[in-house]
């Protein structure tokens, strides 16, 4: 399969890179953690570094720098994680397309999954009894459709000026029958309504791309433009498993730190730790051209190929649980 998505890549004219694990900063989203380590020089200097959460990061930088279109298939490294669909180290399939729209990498999902099947002689991808026709074309449903449709909740009337508002969400998810925490925020409504209400629906029969996730969800995409909404973002789903994450983005230098240093605050606020920002990777923002991005959990395709019921069953050596 990997040999198969690198022809693929090739023939379509993109050049495949091999960025650094080591890096200054790990990524600043809330829920994501790294693994610290530590650079010792000759001199006995120190300086902290982390093992990279992704390749994203670096791969803008290349971007900036004047690279088109390229891949990476990264091997990541992410702590407190550990299920049927979760390992400490596994692989990021990531590319980027500058001066191309979003949409492209939605028709690219689907050219991925034929290839990927065709590679692994699969003529459905499954999981826990849940199936898919790789070769279907996917579904496109925007995050505010799958709301309405399938937890009665109108999500677009709970954003205001790029916020969200918690109060009504609080007491939309009230009347679908989702049970929220007083310290639960926004996002975390948010969460609790689309992994009980909608996720289960995503992915059955062919795979689903779930688009336009709300601006106080942005990440690091921009907004759609002329909303204050919605964002240049979407998620695809197979067999109700989250495969890949997906950005048109955001290239605005002093609206990124604005996120990362918010996103920072609340990691503080909930484990106690924080990542300090890439002033690189701000800095390249600046001269980036505009781009379109996606990281694909490799293993997970595999896995959905194969039949595979856990994530070490597709990874050779699998790290050991306690």
């Amino acid at each position: 399969m990997t040999a198969a998505l690198r022809a693929w890549f090739a023939v379509r004219d993109f050049v495949e890179v091999e960025t650094a694990a080591l890096t200054a900063s790990p990524g600043n989203e809330t829920h994501l953690h790294a693994f610290p380590t530590e650079l010792v020089a000759p001199g006995g200097e120190r300086r902290s570094l982390y093992l990279r959460t992704s390749p994203e990061f670096a791969c803008k930088k290349l971007l900036a720098a004047g690279e088109r279109r390229i891949f990476d298939f990264a091997r990541v490294f992410r702590n407190r994680e550990r299920g049927a669909l979760h390992h400490p180290e596994f692989t990021l399939l990531e590319w980027y397309r500058a001066n191309e729209c979003y949409e492209v990498l939605m028709d690219d999902c689907a050219a991925v999954l034929a290839e990927a099947a065709r590679a692994a002689g699969a003529a459905q991808f499954s999981f826990r009894g849940k199936m898919i026709d790789p070769f279907a074309a996917p579904e496109r449903v925007t995050v505010a459709d799958a709301f309405t449709q399938h937890a009665g909740v109108d999500l677009l009337a709970t954003i205001s000026g790029g916020q969200g508002d918690r109060a009504r969400l609080a007491q939309a998810a009230a009347a679908a029958g989702v049970a929220t925490a007083v310290d639960d925020n926004w996002g975390d409504i948010f969460s609790r309504i689309l992994g009980e209400r909608i996720e289960p629906h995503l992915g059955i029969g062919r795979a689903t791309i779930l688009y336009e996730y709300p601006l106080p969800l942005a990440a690091l995409a921009r907004a759609k433009a002329g909303s204050d909404k919605v964002a240049e973002r979407f998620e695809l789903y197979a067999c109700g498993v989250e495969l890949a994450n997906a950005f048109g983005e955001l290239t605005d230098v002093g609206v990124q730190r604005a996120r990362f240093t918010e996103a920072m605050a609340e990691k503080q606020r909930i484990y106690g730790d924080r990542y300090p920002l890439d002033e690189d990777f701000l800095q390249a923002l600046a001269t980036m051209p505009q781009a379109s991005g996606i990281a694909l959990g490799f293993d997970r395709l595999v896995m959905l190929a194969t039949g595979a019921q856990r994530i070490e069953q597709v990874i050779w050596t699998p790290v050991e649980e306690f």
